[in-house]
């Protein structure tokens, strides 16, 4: 989100989740993440890599920060559609909220997340970013569905590093009766 209270988060162009060109400090945003499950429970994960170095990778959920006066439940949607080309799923509970701080593109990352629980109907490969920053142009490399078990022998690093868990815990007991707070994650 580009304001707290009314003033610009430092970092952060005004109306956008990316920082401004040339802003220095840390970028500071709320962000929505969601928790995509198929048909056959497994989940959809992004592929992403430091800009300048794509032997840093990582997988992570779809998802970013909030623009303007957007509630979370829409930036979670739109950040979906335009991540992934997928549109028309069902938006379940806030699962998990968390705090996270790591360096990024030459900048410090400062957020704070709401992980959504969604689910669609849709079986096999996603359609494919949409509408993706410059910024996510170059650091995106693609996406993938996963099975709980293939996500608890993954060797990659996975964001957040619980998720493995987190996704058999929610299959096996459904969603959380309130959002769990996850430990703090800085990078």
């Amino acid at each position: 989100m580009t304001e707290r209270a009314g003033e610009p988060v430092e970092g952060v162009a005004p109306g956008a989740g990316e920082p401004s060109p040339g802003a220095r400090g840390p970028v500071v945003r709320k962000v929505a993440r969601v928790v995509l499950l198929d048909p056959e429970d497994r989940v959809l994960l992004l592929h992403g890599h430091e800009p300048e170095d794509p032997g840093l990778s990582w997988w992570f959920t779809p998802g970013g920060g909030l623009e303007g006066d957007e509630s979370r439940e829409a930036a979670a949607l739109r950040e979906l559609a335009e991540e992934t080309g997928i549109t028309g799923v069902d938006l379940g509970p806030v699962l998990w909220t968390r705090h996270c701080s790591f360096p990024f593109a030459g900048r410090r990352w400062d957020q704070d997340e709401w992980y959504y629980l969604a689910r669609t109907r849709r079986a096999g490969a996603a359609p494919g970013p949409q509408a993706l920053t410059e910024l996510e142009t170059r650091s995106l490399s693609g996406l993938r569905w996963w099975t709980s078990a293939e996500l608890s022998a993954a060797r990659e690093t996975v964001y957040p590093t619980r998720l493995a868990e987190l996704l058999r815990t929610l299959l096996d007991e459904g969603p959380p009766r309130a959002p769990v707070v996850l430990a703090p994650e800085i990078v």
